[in-house]
């Protein structure tokens, strides 16, 4: 679909992103987030908008100099199947190609997706000890039932 328009979130944004999060978080597709959590890193967001609406989001967090995560990847019921989700990974492993970082993952419900966009899966003992500092705040921790998926990113 070239009519969407992919850019970085805004504060206007949040509440449709907090919306579409803990939506498809119900679903139990991914974990939610909070409010202030997503105010706290809107920096990281980058949305996906179809006439206005706000059709899907992605966030790239940085854990260290040389690794960085996809975060919170949501999409919209009405959108699934147009490709906007690889969109958004793209648009993020771009965005740590131009970081200088060379390694991405995530923790992912949704191995099969990821695995499509050239990642693999890998075991969550492989991840920095940083990473499970964040976990801490979870309620699935210490039994985290995501799976551990990483793309080396080519900084050429």
């Amino acid at each position: 679909m070239s009519d969407i328009l992919y850019r970085k979130a805004k504060m206007a944004d949040v509440p449709a992103i907090h919306k579409l999060i803990n939506f498809n978080a119900e679903k139990g597709l991914m974990l939610a987030k909070s409010l202030v959590t997503i105010y706290e890193n809107l920096r990281e967001y980058t949305i996906a908008e179809y006439d206005g609406q706000l059709v899907g989001v992605a966030g790239l967090h940085i854990m260290w100099s040389d690794l960085a995560e996809v975060r919170s990847l949501a999409i919209a019921e009405d959108f699934l199947g147009r490709h906007i989700g690889a969109k958004l990974v793209a648009i993020l492993e771009e965005e740590s190609r131009d970081l200088g970082i060379g390694d991405i993952f995530a923790l992912t419900y949704q191995t099969e997706f990821f695995v499509k966009q050239g990642y693999v899966e890998i075991e969550h003992k492989d991840l920095p000890q940083k990473v499970w500092m964040e976990c801490i705040n979870c309620p699935k921790f210490p039994d985290c039932d995501e799976h551990a998926v990483l793309k080396k990113i080519s900084l050429i």
